[in-house]
C-alpha cells in the first residue's frame, strides 16, 4: 500500500500519522513536548527537542510501515506557526530557546510601534495586528538579545523551516525554505505579492539573509536524507502547511465562506475567504489559507484566535489537581446543573480575537460557599464556547455569512462542548469523522503535489462527519455569554 506521512509539529506534542489513499489514518506516533516558562507571559520550546522526536516519531511509524510492506510516497509537515526558532545554518547550533506564539515578551514593543502609527500599515500590508503573538517582533527580541551575533549564516525561522531543514541534511546541504500560510503568520509577509515585504523587514530590522525562501505550499521541497531518517532516505516532502490552514484543509473547507474550528491547546477559528484577500476585517486576522501553485491561485482565510483552550485544561489537571486526566474533565462539568455564576476567562497569555488585549490576564470570579471543583470545570468548559461565540460573532459583524462550523481538535471530542458551542453561537456545528483534520490535511497537500490524488473535488468526496449538533434554546446561554464578557472587562 502506498503511504502519506503527516509530520504534525504542534505546541504540546509531536507526532507522525500514516495516511492511506482513502484518508484512513493507518499508524501513529505521538511524544509530549516539553514547556518551559522561565518568566510570567513567556512560553519557550527547546528547537533540538522538536527535531529529535519529529525524527523519533517519524522513525518508529515508517519502520512498522516497511515491515507491513507498505511504501512511504512522501511526508508531509503541519506546524505551529509563529513560533520562532534562532540558529546558524553553517554548523547548526541553536542559539536560544525558540519563541513559542503564546509568548508576551514583545508586549512593548508592539505598544510602542501602535503609539508611532505603525499599526494601519501592518495591518494593510500583512493582514495582521500588531500582537506579540507573530514572529517579526519575536525575531526583533532575538536579534535584540545578540544570541546570533557569531553566527556565520543567522537564521530566523518558523518550526516548518528548521523542520524541512533538519531532515533534509541540516548543515550538509539542508533546505532552507518556507511556504505561504506559514510566512503569512511572521508579520513579514506582504499578502499581496506573497513575499517578504521589504517596508515590513525594515520596519521590525530583519535582515532578509536571515530569513527562508518562501514556495508554494505544494512543493518537492526536498528528499529526507538517509543519515538523519534510513527508513525514509530520499523520500520527497511534498508539502507544508501551518497548523490551523491544514486543519482547513484537512476539513475540506474549500469553497468561501466555509469554517472550521479546532480546539485543541488554543481555539482557532478560520474561514475559507476565495482568492481575493478580503482586506481588514475588525477584530479578525487575514493570512494565507494555502498555495496550491500548479492546481489554482492562492486561497485567503480569516481567522480568529483564542490563545487559550485545551491548555487551560492541563492547567486544571496538573497545576490544579482538579482531574487525574484530561478526559475527566466533561464528566466532571456535567455533574453539575450549570456553573451557578462562575466564570472562567483563560486568558494565560491575554486574550486574542476579537479582543486584543496582551494585558489580560486570567481569572475564575464568581465563587460562592456552594462553590465546588465542578462548578469551576464546568465554567472552564463554557469559557471554551464563549471564546469562540465572540469570533463567530466579529465573522458575522464583518459580513461573513456562516453556514456552519466543522469542529476537529481534541476538545472536540467532548458532545457538551460542540452541543453548547451550536447553541451560543446559533450555528450547526459539525464533528469531523476523524479529529485528525491538521494532519490529514498536511497528508493531502503532500499526496496532491505527487499524484494521489487529483483535485480538491476528491478530496471534498473523501471528507466524512460522525456527528451534527443544531442550536437549543440560547435564552439561559446568551445570559451567561453576557456574563462571560462582563468577566473579561475586569481581566
Amino acid at each position: 500500500m502506498e503511504l502519506i506521512l503527516a509530520l504534525d509539529a504542534g505546541t504540546s506534542s509531536v507526532r507522525t500519522l500514516a495516511f492511506d489513499a482513502g484518508t484512513q489514518v493507518l499508524d501513529s506516533a505521538s511524544r509530549e513536548l516539553t514547556q518551559y516558562f522561565p518568566h510570567p507571559g513567556w512560553v519557550e520550546h527547546d528547537a533540538t527537542q522538536i527535531a529529535d522526536l519529529a525524527i523519533a516519531t517519524l522513525r518508529e511509524v515508517a519502520s512498522r510501515a516497511l515491515e507491513r510492506g507498505h511504501r512511504v510516497a512522501a511526508v508531509g509537515i503541519t506546524n505551529q506557526r509563529e513560533t520562532t526558532v534562532a540558529f546558524d545554518r553553517e554548523n547548526g547550533h541553536v542559539a536560544h530557546h525558540a519563541l513559542v506564539w503564546q509568548d508576551r515578551r514583545t508586549a512593548a514593543t508592539c505598544e510602542q510601534l501602535e503609539h508611532d502609527d505603525k499599526g494601519s500599515l501592518v495591518r494593510e500590508t500583512t493582514g495582521l495586528v500588531l500582537d506579540p503573538y507573530f514572529s517579526a517582533t519575536k525575531m526583533r527580541w532575538l536579534l535584540d538579545a545578540g544570541v546570533l551575533d557569531a553566527a556565520s549564516a543567522p537564521s530566523l525561522c518558523t518550526i516548518d523551516t528548521w523542520l524541512l531543514w533538519v531532515l533534509s541534511g541540516a548543515s550538509d546541504g539542508g533546505a532552507y525554505l518556507t511556504e505561504p500560510s506559514n510566512a503569512s503568520r511572521t508579520m513579514l509577509m506582504d499578502l499581496d505579492t506573497l513575499d517578504w515585504s521589504p517596508a515590513m523587514t525594515s520596519l521590525f530590522e530583519v535582515p532578509n539573509a536571515a530569513l527562508a525562501d518562501i514556495r508554494p505550499s505544494t512543493t518537492n521541497f526536498a528528499t529526507i536524507s538517509a543519515e538523519v531518517v534510513p527508513e525514509l532516505a530520499g523520500v520527497p516532502v511534498t508539502g507544508i502547511l501551518g497548523d490551523q490552514q491544514a486543519a482547513l484543509f484537512g476539513q475540506a473547507c474549500f469553497e468561501s465562506g466555509v469554517v472550521k474550528a479546532t480546539y485543541g491547546t488554543g481555539a482557532f477559528i478560520l474561514a475559507n475567504a476565495g482568492d481575493t484577500s478580503p482586506g481588514s476585517v475588525d477584530g479578525l486576522l487575514t493570512s494565507v489559507a494555502w498555495d496550491l501553485g500548479a492546481f489554482g491561485p492562492a486561497t485567503y482565510c480569516l481567522e480568529g484566535s483564542a490563545f487559550v483552550a485545551g491548555a487551560a485544561v492541563q492547567w486544571l489537571r496538573d497545576e490544579l489537581g482538579f482531574i487525574d486526566a484530561s478526559s475527566e474533565l466533561e464528566a466532571l462539568a456535567n455533574s453539575v446543573a450549570s456553573s451557578e455564576g462562575v466564570a472562567f476567562v483563560p486568558a494565560f497569555t491575554g486574550l486574542g480575537s476579537p479582543f486584543w488585549r496582551s494585558d489580560a490576564r486570567g481569572s475564575i470570579s464568581g465563587l460562592s460557599h456552594s462553590s465546588r471543583r465542578a462548578h469551576v470545570a464546568r465554567a472552564l468548559l463554557e469559557s471554551l464556547a464563549f471564546q469562540v461565540r465572540a469570533i463567530t460573532d466579529a465573522f458575522q459583524s464583518g459580513g461573513v455569512a456562516l453556514r456552519e462550523l466543522r469542529a476537529d481538535g481534541g476538545a472536540a471530542a467532548m458532545d457538551s462542548l460542540l452541543q453548547l458551542q451550536a447553541t451560543i453561537s446559533r450555528l450547526d456545528v459539525v464533528r469531523s469523522r476523524s479529529l485528525e483534520a491538521t494532519a490529514r490535511g498536511a497528508a493531502c497537500v503532500a499526496g496532491l503535489e505527487i499524484g494521489v490524488w487529483h483535485s480538491l473535488e476528491e478530496l471534498g468526496e473523501l471528507w466524512e462527519y460522525d456527528a451534527r449538533f443544531t442550536p437549543l434554546d440560547p435564552l439561559l446561554v446568551d445570559a451567561g455569554y453576557e456574563a462571560w464578557l462582563r468577566a473579561c472587562d475586569r481581566s
